[in-house]
């Protein structure tokens, strides 16, 4: 596609903008805002307990989004565990594409016997909830980021192997590829130089939407104590110590779950606008 019907697709999708300004906002904000903030994250004082938002009254100086049960800033809080969320989803996607796409394109390249495996190997996955599974895992293996990283992985793999897949199936009969074969080009160059090219526009698009599912799901594992363990703060913990006094001091609450509620619809939203731009069939 040329970049000049990219940018302008880019311009003419409200979705794709609004996810763009939201995901940047958020990684600008998690990358630099602790930097301007004089606490630290896992600082407590018992002097300062549940002072309710302060705003920008005090300046940067303030507890801006208030303190929490420890007395701990909520502000500070809010953008490292933003930086623990996002790296782990990104780490995860990474892998998740990587493992998934290469085990797609060898199913559906192969076919036969190699592809009825690893066919059956995706069924079975599928066949386990995502948080049963991580739960499962964690509970038996231990409790840490690497942990993590590695459940959500091999639950996410599955959906970017049946996309690639499906995909290396049509793309095996094209003239190019039968070209290659005829003029003795190995399996290898054939698989990743030729095919690999030609099906990346629907791994951009799926690794897009599974950032925003995966923050969700490390959220969810980390309000049930089997995520980020305290004191290091992440969004879903954050919320689990704060609910116990979400009726008196809700902004324990809502400070996480609307970071979170953001951040997950602003990948939602660049997902679907990469879907809408990159997709062949629009018009031009």
């Amino acid at each position: 596609m040329k970049k000049q019907i990219l940018i302008r697709r880019m311009l003419h999708s409200p979705f794709f903008m609004v996810g763009a300004v939201v995901v940047a906002i958020i990684f600008l904000f998690v990358i630099f805002g602790p930097f301007f903030l004089p606490y630290e994250p896992t600082q407590s004082s018992l002097t300062e307990t549940f002072r309710a938002p302060e705003g920008f009254s005090k300046g940067l100086e303030g507890h801006i989004l208030g303190t929490d049960e420890l007395g701990r800033d909520v502000l500070t809080r809010l953008l490292i565990g933003g930086r623990y969320s996002l790296v782990i989803a990104i780490s995860v996607v990474l892998i998740m594409v990587i493992f998934g796409t290469v085990m797609g394109i060898v199913a559906g390249y192969a076919g036969g016997i190699v592809d009825s495996i690893i066919m059956r190997l995706c069924d079975i996955v599928l066949a386990i909830p995502n948080l049963i599974l991580a739960i499962v895992f964690m509970a038996v293996m231990g409790i840490s980021v690497t942990n993590l990283i590695f459940v959500l992985a091999f639950a996410g793999w599955v959906e970017c192997c049946r996309v690639t897949r499906n995909n290396v199936r049509v793309l095996k009969n094209q003239d190019f590829v039968k070209a290659s074969v005829s003029l003795g080009a190995s399996h290898f160059h054939i698989m990743f130089t030729q095919i690999l090219p030609n099906v990346t526009t629907p791994i951009i698009i799926l690794a897009s939407q599974k950032i925003g599912f995966t923050i969700l799901l490390e959220a969810a594992l980390s309000f049930l104590s089997l995520g980020i363990q305290p004191p290091i703060p992440s969004w879903g913990n954050m919320i689990a110590n704060g609910r116990t006094f979400m009726t008196i001091y809700p902004w324990l609450v809502f400070a996480p779950g609307i970071a979170l509620m953001f951040c997950v619809l602003g990948f939602n939203f660049l997902g679907d606008g990469l879907r809408d731009i990159l997709d062949p069939k629009k018009r031009r």
